[in-house]
Protein backbone atom coordinates (compact mmCIF):
# COMPACT_ATOMS: atom_id res chain seq x y z
CA UNK A 1 0.00 0.00 0.00
CA UNK A 2 1.61 3.50 -0.66
CA UNK A 3 2.07 5.75 2.07
CA UNK A 4 0.44 9.25 2.26
CA UNK A 5 2.03 12.42 2.05
CA UNK A 6 1.08 13.67 5.97
CA UNK A 7 2.03 10.33 7.40
CA UNK A 8 5.85 8.94 8.03
CA UNK A 9 6.20 5.25 6.62
CA UNK A 10 6.06 2.39 9.83
CA UNK A 11 8.48 -0.34 10.55
CA UNK A 12 12.04 -0.31 8.59
CA UNK A 13 11.11 2.69 7.48
CA UNK A 14 14.93 4.12 5.88
CA UNK A 15 17.09 1.40 3.81
CA UNK A 16 20.53 1.23 5.32
CA UNK A 17 23.06 2.88 2.93
CA UNK A 18 27.12 3.63 2.15
CA UNK A 19 28.46 5.51 4.79
CA UNK A 20 27.25 8.90 4.23
CA UNK A 21 27.65 12.79 5.96
CA UNK A 22 24.65 13.81 8.00
CA UNK A 23 25.26 17.79 9.03
CA UNK A 24 23.25 20.65 11.70
CA UNK A 25 24.34 23.70 10.87
CA UNK A 26 23.53 26.18 13.90
CA UNK A 27 23.77 29.78 14.07
CA UNK A 28 21.86 33.06 14.81
CA UNK A 29 20.21 34.97 11.86
CA UNK A 30 23.04 36.41 10.07
CA UNK A 31 25.53 34.21 10.78
CA UNK A 32 25.94 32.68 7.34
CA UNK A 33 24.88 29.32 8.07
CA UNK A 34 22.83 29.22 5.11
CA UNK A 35 25.13 29.95 2.92
CA UNK A 36 27.78 27.66 4.28
CA UNK A 37 24.87 24.66 4.28
CA UNK A 38 24.30 25.42 0.52
CA UNK A 39 28.00 25.52 -0.61
CA UNK A 40 28.27 22.22 1.53
CA UNK A 41 25.62 20.30 0.31
CA UNK A 42 26.42 21.38 -3.32
CA UNK A 43 30.62 20.71 -2.80
CA UNK A 44 29.61 16.78 -1.29
CA UNK A 45 26.51 15.76 -3.16
CA UNK A 46 24.12 15.97 0.15
CA UNK A 47 20.61 17.21 0.26
CA UNK A 48 20.71 20.76 2.04
CA UNK A 49 17.05 20.83 3.79
CA UNK A 50 15.68 23.80 5.63
CA UNK A 51 12.45 23.95 7.27
CA UNK A 52 11.03 26.68 5.21
CA UNK A 53 12.14 25.10 2.08
CA UNK A 54 10.44 21.83 2.98
CA UNK A 55 7.58 23.52 4.11
CA UNK A 56 6.85 25.73 0.69
CA UNK A 57 7.84 22.22 -1.12
CA UNK A 58 5.17 20.24 0.74
CA UNK A 59 2.53 22.83 0.91
CA UNK A 60 2.43 22.30 -2.98
CA UNK A 61 2.21 18.91 -3.06
CA UNK A 62 -0.84 19.11 -0.92
CA UNK A 63 0.74 17.71 2.43
CA UNK A 64 -2.31 17.47 5.15
CA UNK A 65 0.19 17.92 7.66
CA UNK A 66 2.52 20.64 6.18
CA UNK A 67 -1.20 22.54 4.49
CA UNK A 68 -2.18 22.83 8.29
CA UNK A 69 1.19 23.59 9.36
CA UNK A 70 0.86 26.94 7.42
CA UNK A 71 -2.28 27.67 8.52
CA UNK A 72 -1.25 27.40 12.07
CA UNK A 73 1.12 30.44 11.35
CA UNK A 74 -0.97 32.48 9.44
CA UNK A 75 -2.93 32.68 12.40
CA UNK A 76 0.53 33.41 14.27
CA UNK A 77 0.80 30.41 16.21
CA UNK A 78 3.87 28.48 16.86
CA UNK A 79 4.23 25.02 14.82
CA UNK A 80 4.26 21.86 17.27
CA UNK A 81 7.23 18.86 17.64
CA UNK A 82 5.57 16.73 16.23
CA UNK A 83 4.34 17.92 13.77
CA UNK A 84 7.70 19.33 12.22
CA UNK A 85 9.38 16.00 12.84
CA UNK A 86 6.57 14.58 10.20
CA UNK A 87 7.31 16.82 8.05
CA UNK A 88 11.34 16.50 8.11
CA UNK A 89 11.04 13.03 8.58
CA UNK A 90 8.98 12.30 5.29
CA UNK A 91 11.37 14.42 3.54
CA UNK A 92 13.91 12.11 4.66
CA UNK A 93 12.40 9.22 3.11
CA UNK A 94 13.18 10.36 0.02
CA UNK A 95 16.03 8.75 -2.50
CA UNK A 96 17.68 11.80 -2.88
CA UNK A 97 18.24 12.06 1.00
CA UNK A 98 19.98 8.56 0.85
CA UNK A 99 23.67 10.06 0.47
CA UNK A 100 23.04 12.53 3.57
CA UNK A 101 21.88 15.56 3.83
CA UNK A 102 22.41 19.30 5.08
CA UNK A 103 19.73 20.44 7.54
CA UNK A 104 19.44 24.32 8.38
CA UNK A 105 16.46 25.35 10.80
CA UNK A 106 16.28 21.93 12.41
CA UNK A 107 16.37 21.22 14.87
CA UNK A 108 14.74 24.05 17.16
CA UNK A 109 14.05 22.15 20.05
CA UNK A 110 15.34 18.83 22.25
CA UNK A 111 12.41 17.20 21.55
CA UNK A 112 13.00 17.51 18.04
CA UNK A 113 16.67 16.92 18.64
CA UNK A 114 15.86 13.56 19.71
CA UNK A 115 14.14 12.68 17.08
CA UNK A 116 16.68 13.58 14.19
CA UNK A 117 19.04 11.12 16.76
CA UNK A 118 16.45 8.34 16.26
CA UNK A 119 16.20 8.85 12.40
CA UNK A 120 19.88 8.94 12.30
CA UNK A 121 20.48 6.01 13.64
CA UNK A 122 17.54 4.27 11.82
CA UNK A 123 19.12 5.55 8.76
CA UNK A 124 22.62 4.47 9.23
CA UNK A 125 24.20 6.34 6.61
CA UNK A 126 27.15 8.00 8.87
CA UNK A 127 27.94 10.09 11.35
CA UNK A 128 25.57 13.03 12.93
CA UNK A 129 28.13 16.47 12.97
CA UNK A 130 26.39 19.48 14.44
CA UNK A 131 28.39 22.57 13.86
CA UNK A 132 27.62 25.99 15.58
CA UNK A 133 28.60 29.05 13.71
CA UNK A 134 29.34 31.77 16.39
CA UNK A 135 29.63 35.77 14.93
CA UNK A 136 29.97 38.50 17.80
CA UNK A 137 26.04 40.09 19.03
CA UNK A 138 27.65 43.68 17.57
CA UNK A 139 29.13 42.19 14.06
CA UNK A 140 25.54 40.21 13.76
CA UNK A 141 23.67 43.76 13.73
CA UNK A 142 25.76 44.89 11.54
CA UNK A 143 25.03 42.33 8.83
CA UNK A 144 21.67 42.22 9.52
CA UNK A 145 21.32 46.05 8.97
CA UNK A 146 22.99 46.06 5.59
CA UNK A 147 20.51 42.14 4.57
CA UNK A 148 18.89 42.26 1.46
CA UNK A 149 16.04 40.29 0.40
CA UNK A 150 14.26 39.54 -2.68
CA UNK A 151 10.83 41.04 -3.15
CA UNK A 152 9.86 38.34 -5.40
CA UNK A 153 10.39 34.94 -3.62
CA UNK A 154 11.69 36.54 -0.37
CA UNK A 155 15.29 34.93 0.08
CA UNK A 156 17.94 36.46 1.51
CA UNK A 157 20.89 37.73 -0.32
CA UNK A 158 24.16 37.10 0.65
CA UNK A 159 25.64 40.49 3.07
CA UNK A 160 28.74 40.01 1.51
CA UNK A 161 27.95 40.09 -1.99
CA UNK A 162 27.08 42.76 -4.52
CA UNK A 163 24.52 41.34 -6.53
CA UNK A 164 21.54 43.18 -7.37
CA UNK A 165 19.66 40.71 -8.17
CA UNK A 166 18.44 37.40 -6.62
CA UNK A 167 20.89 34.56 -7.69
CA UNK A 168 17.78 32.39 -6.99
CA UNK A 169 14.95 33.65 -9.14
CA UNK A 170 16.61 36.91 -10.48
CA UNK A 171 14.23 39.43 -8.14
CA UNK A 172 14.94 42.50 -7.57
CA UNK A 173 16.83 43.38 -3.82
CA UNK A 174 15.59 45.18 -1.12
CA UNK A 175 16.45 46.20 2.52
CA UNK A 176 14.00 44.87 5.02
CA UNK A 177 12.12 47.67 6.75
CA UNK A 178 12.18 46.02 10.49
CA UNK A 179 16.07 45.20 9.80
CA UNK A 180 16.33 47.87 12.32
CA UNK A 181 18.97 47.88 15.83
CA UNK A 182 16.00 47.35 18.37
CA UNK A 183 14.07 44.56 16.19
CA UNK A 184 17.39 42.84 15.09
CA UNK A 185 18.58 42.25 19.03
CA UNK A 186 15.34 41.25 19.84
CA UNK A 187 15.25 39.03 17.39
CA UNK A 188 18.60 37.93 18.34
CA UNK A 189 17.96 37.03 22.25
CA UNK A 190 14.59 34.78 20.80
CA UNK A 191 17.36 32.71 19.14
CA UNK A 192 19.77 32.38 21.92
CA UNK A 193 16.79 32.08 24.50
CA UNK A 194 15.04 28.91 22.03
CA UNK A 195 18.37 27.00 20.74
CA UNK A 196 20.58 27.29 24.28
CA UNK A 197 19.14 24.07 25.43
CA UNK A 198 19.87 22.60 21.63
CA UNK A 199 23.15 23.15 22.09
CA UNK A 200 23.80 22.11 25.39
CA UNK A 201 22.14 18.87 24.52
CA UNK A 202 25.01 18.18 21.65
CA UNK A 203 27.67 20.20 23.28
CA UNK A 204 30.00 16.96 24.86
CA UNK A 205 29.18 15.15 21.98
CA UNK A 206 32.45 14.00 19.80
CA UNK A 207 30.86 15.21 16.80
CA UNK A 208 30.40 18.59 18.16
CA UNK A 209 32.04 21.93 16.22
CA UNK A 210 32.12 25.41 16.92
CA UNK A 211 33.53 27.45 13.92
CA UNK A 212 34.18 31.22 13.93
CA UNK A 213 31.33 32.87 11.49
CA UNK A 214 32.75 36.43 11.92
CA UNK A 215 36.06 35.62 9.28
CA UNK A 216 35.36 36.04 5.53
CA UNK A 217 33.31 33.40 3.76
CA UNK A 218 35.93 31.52 2.22
CA UNK A 219 38.41 31.34 5.76
CA UNK A 220 34.89 30.11 7.56
CA UNK A 221 34.80 27.54 4.40
CA UNK A 222 38.03 25.94 4.75
CA UNK A 223 37.59 26.14 8.41
CA UNK A 224 34.14 24.14 8.46
CA UNK A 225 35.23 21.90 6.34
CA UNK A 226 38.27 20.67 8.39
CA UNK A 227 36.18 20.33 11.07
CA UNK A 228 33.42 18.28 9.57
CA UNK A 229 36.48 15.74 8.25
CA UNK A 230 37.87 15.67 11.83
CA UNK A 231 34.30 14.98 13.34
CA UNK A 232 33.20 12.38 10.94
CA UNK A 233 36.67 10.51 10.98
CA UNK A 234 36.39 10.72 15.41
CA UNK A 235 32.97 8.73 14.80
CA UNK A 236 34.38 6.33 12.52
CA UNK A 237 37.76 5.07 14.67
Amino acid sequence: MQRGPGRPAQGNRFPVNEMGLNVIMMGPPGAGKGTQAGRLARERGLLKISTGDILREAIREGDPVAVEAKARMDRGELVDDETMITIVTNRLLRPDARRGFVLDGFPRTVAQAEALDRIVTERKNGPLIVVDVEVPQHELVRRLAMRRICVKCGVNADPFGSAETCPKCGGGLEQRTDDNDEVVLDRLNVYKRATTPVLEYYRERPTFRVVNGAQAPERVAHELDTMIDDAAGAQRV
